[in-house]
């Protein structure tokens, strides 16, 4: 089994209120050159937890940090002209985002949590994952 050290969060950078899954982005992903979506977890604007890429394997959704990295996707991040970043988490996205922080940091207690933001010059995941999620 991998050693976990990071939770990472990232947006799909898709405009608010357009609906995209797992499987779009897979197709995006591996339009890129990846063998398969580059995230573990995706998180629908319903609430709703979908898995990506199996944990086991790294991921590809972080430079230099996905050989011992998570990374979870919710969808959306840009306005619905998709010209800029915009925290569109629905109210059941917090929570589930929420709760499968939780559960991951359950898992893998030494993990910290940072949004991709925190490695890339992105806005990616669109708000400030270190500061929200510092208290699990």
């Amino acid at each position: 089994m991998r050693k976990i050290t990071e939770i990472i969060v990232h947006c799909s950078a898709t405009p608010e209120g357009r609906p995209f899954t797992v499987s779009d982005i897979d197709q995006w992903h591996r339009s890129r050159g990846f063998a398969q979506i580059g995230y573990h977890y995706v998180v629908y604007f319903d609430g709703t937890i979908h898995q990506g890429r199996p944990v086991e394997i790294a991921g590809a959704h972080c430079k230099g940090h996905n050989a011992n990295s998570i990374g979870v996707c919710y969808i959306g991040g840009c306005t619905a002209d998709n010209k800029r970043p915009k925290d569109t988490r629905t109210p059941e996205q917090k929570l589930a985002l929420l709760e499968l922080l939780k559960h991951l940091k359950q898992q893998y207690p030494s993990a910290i949590i940072r949004g991709h933001r925190d490695y890339a010059p992105k806005a990616c995941p669109s708000f400030d994952a270190s500061k929200e999620y510092v208290d699990i």
